[in-house]
C-alpha cells in the first residue's frame, strides 16, 4: 500500500471536516467540544495515516476517533467535578434522535449557528469555519476584512454562544424563515470559495462547490415556497455549469468571453434555467433570483458575441435597486462596458470605494487597457496581483500586466 501523503490527509480534512464537526456537535451538544475533538482526530491522522495508510472510511475513522477522544477527555474532566464536562458527557451518552424539519447534521448546524442572538456577519463567519472547514484567512478574504479582524470576530461569536448558553438544536418550523437570509449567505459564500479559491495553486475547489449545491438542494426540499432558496440553487447550478471551461489543459484561467462553451454542463444549465423560469412565474424578485437570471442570460448565448448585454444591464439595474452595494455596482459596470463602452464603465468603477478588493483593480485594469491607457492599466494590474493569493488568478493577471507593459 502506498502511504498517503499529507496532501491526501488535507483533502480528507477539506471534504470531511464540516461533516465531522456537525455530527460531533449533535453527539455532545457543544461546539467547542466537537471542534476540539475533530481537530485532535485529524492531528492523530497526520501521525498515523502516513505509516498505516488511509482507512477504508476516512470520515468514519475521524468521527469515531474524535468521539472516543472527546469522551475520554470529558470523563477525566468530569471526575474533577467539571459540570460542563459532565453535561457534555451526559448528552453524548443519551444521544437522542432529533426529529424535526432539519434532519441533515450539516444543515442543522448551519441553522443553529444562524441564531438571531448573533449578528449576521458572525453567523456567516462561524458557519463557514465550522461547516466549510475554511481557514480564518479564507473567511477574511470572503468578507474583505483583515485576518486579525476575522479571528476576533470568530472568538467573540463562540464566546457569545457559550456565555448566552445558546442551544444547538433543530429550529422549529416557524423559526426557519427568520434565519434563511443568513443561511443562504453561508451557502453562497461556501460556493464562492469553491468556485474561486482564495488561496492555493488550483483556481477552484470542486468539493466546496459540491457541498454548497448539496446544501442548496436540501434547503430547496425543506423550503420549496421560499423563492430566494430556489434562486440561490439556480444561481449555483448555472455558475457551476461553466466551471469545466474556466481553466485550460494547463490549469490556466480562461475568461468567460474566451471559454469553450461546448464544455459547459448542459444538464446543470437546463436544471438552473428551469428553476429561473419557476422564479419568474412567482414574480417575487430577490437578489439571488436576479443573479440567477443574469447567469441564465449568459448560458443562453451559444457564443460570447451573442450575449444579450442589454438584458443583463437591465437585470443589474434591478439588482442594484433590490440589493444596492459597491460590489453589485462593480459587476454592473462590466455590463455597462459592453453596452455603453469602457469609458462609461470606468467612470462608474472610479466612483466605487472598493480599493481593498482585488477584483475591483482587475476590472479597472481591463477597462484602462481597452481605453489604451497601458501605463495606468499596468499599475492597476499590479494592485490586483497583490490582492489575490490564488496562483491561477495571479498567473493570469501577471500575464495581462506583461502584455500592457509591452504596449
Amino acid at each position: 500500500m502506498v502511504p498517503p501523503a499529507l496532501a491526501d490527509i488535507e483533502r480528507v480534512f477539506r471534504e470531511e471536516y464540516g461533516r465531522a464537526v456537525a455530527v460531533l456537535t449533535r453527539v455532545f451538544g457543544d461546539i467547542d467540544v466537537a471542534e476540539d475533538a475533530v481537530q485532535d482526530a485529524f492531528a492523530e491522522a497526520v501521525r498515523r495515516w502516513p505509516e498505516a495508510g488511509l482507512p477504508p472510511s476516512p470520515a468514519g475513522w475521524i468521527i469515531t476517533a474524535a468521539r472516543n477522544r472527546a469522551i475520554d477527555r470529558l470523563r477525566r474532566e468530569a471526575a474533577r467535578a467539571d459540570k460542563h464536562a459532565q453535561a457534555a458527557l451526559l448528552h453524548a451518552c443519551e444521544q437522542p434522535l432529533q426529529e424535526g424539519p432539519v434532519r441533515d447534521d450539516r444543515l442543522r448546524l448551519i441553522f443553529t449557528c444562524c441564531h438571531p442572538a448573533l449578528g449576521t456577519a458572525a453567523q456567516v463567519a462561524l458557519t463557514l469555519r465550522l461547516l466549510g472547514g475554511l481557514t480564518t484567512a479564507e473567511i477574511a478574504h470572503a468578507f474583505l476584512v483583515p485576518e486579525p479582524t476575522m479571528a476576533q470576530r470568530l472568538v467573540r461569536a463562540k464566546a457569545k454562544i457559550r456565555d448566552a448558553a445558546i442551544p444547538y438544536r433543530i429550529p422549529a418550523e416557524a423559526d426557519l424563515p427568520g434565519r434563511i437570509t443568513a443561511v443562504l449567505a453561508v451557502v453562497y459564500l461556501i460556493f464562492n470559495e469553491g468556485y474561486t479559491a482564495s488561496s492555493g495553486e488550483a483556481l477552484a475547489r470542486a468539493d466546496l462547490c459540491a457541498e454548497a449545491i448539496r446544501l442548496g438542494r436540501l434547503l430547496a426540499q425543506l423550503m420549496p415556497d421560499e423563492p430566494e432558496v430556489t434562486g440561490l440553487l439556480a444561481l449555483m447550478l448555472l455558475t457551476e455549469s461553466r466551471r469545466p471551461a474556466r481553466t485550460g489543459g494547463d490549469g490556466a484561467l480562461v475568461l468567460l468571453a474566451d471559454q469553450d462553451r461546448a464544455r459547459w454542463d448542459r444538464a446543470l444549465i437546463a436544471e438552473g434555467q428551469d428553476l429561473v423560469r419557476h422564479c419568474l412565474r412567482r414574480d417575487q424578485p430577490g437578489p439571488y433570483q436576479i443573479q440567477a437570471a443574469i447567469s441564465a442570460v449568459h448560458s443562453d448565448a451559444p457564443i460570447a458575441a451573442a450575449t444579450d448585454w442589454n438584458q443583463i444591464l437591465r437585470l443589474y439595474d434591478q439588482l442594484l435597486m433590490v440589493a444596492p452595494s459597491p460590489v453589485v455596482g462593480l459587476n454592473r459596470a462590466v455590463a455597462v462596458a459592453e453596452v455603453q463602452g469602457p469609458a462609461a464603465a470606468l467612470a462608474i468603477v472610479d466612483s466605487l470605494d472598493l480599493g481593498g478588493y482585488y477584483v475591483f483593480h482587475a476590472i479597472r485594469a481591463d477597462l484602462l487597457r481597452r481605453l489604451g491607457r497601458d501605463a495606468d492599466a499596468a499599475v492597476a494590474y499590479h494592485a490586483a496581483i497583490a490582492g489575490t493569493s490564488n496562483a491561477a488568478e495571479r498567473a493570469h493577471l501577471t500575464s495581462a500586466k506583461h502584455q500592457v507593459e509591452k504596449g
